[in-house]
């Protein structure tokens, strides 16, 4: 006989200041790798969320930088941003060619101020 046990497993990601609580696995599969997959899949999702969102922020401080006209401060912000883009691609978050046309557009940016 199958009892309904529901399992209450909660894992805690924080991620800018907000919390994910992941619940009732129990009740969305039954198999025990499926239960760890949907685990690691939040566990990852979170993960790639927190590296997306280092790279919106170097991109948005180039991009201040291109606005002010300030050249030193945006080839320094540029250095930055190309380094977390490329780390980014260096773990999957990224496809080389996506990584590669950002870094391009963000130097473009900074070698058109006059």
């Amino acid at each position: 006989v199958h009892r309904n046990v529901r399992v209450r497993l909660r894992c805690t990601i924080q991620f800018q200041h907000s919390i994910f609580h992941i619940m009732e696995v129990s009740r969305l599969a039954n198999i025990k790798s499926a239960k760890k997959r949907i685990l690691v899949t939040a566990t990852r999702t979170a993960r790639n969320k927190s590296i997306k969102s280092a790279v919106k922020t170097s991109i948005k401080k180039v991009e201040a930088a291109v606005n002010a006209k300030n050249k030193e401060e945006a080839k320094a912000a540029l250095t930055a941003a190309t380094s977390t883009i490329a780390k980014a691609t260096q773990k999957g978050v990224y496809h080389k060619n996506n990584a590669a046309r950002k870094v391009s557009r963000l130097a473009k940016l900074v070698n058109e101020i006059a």
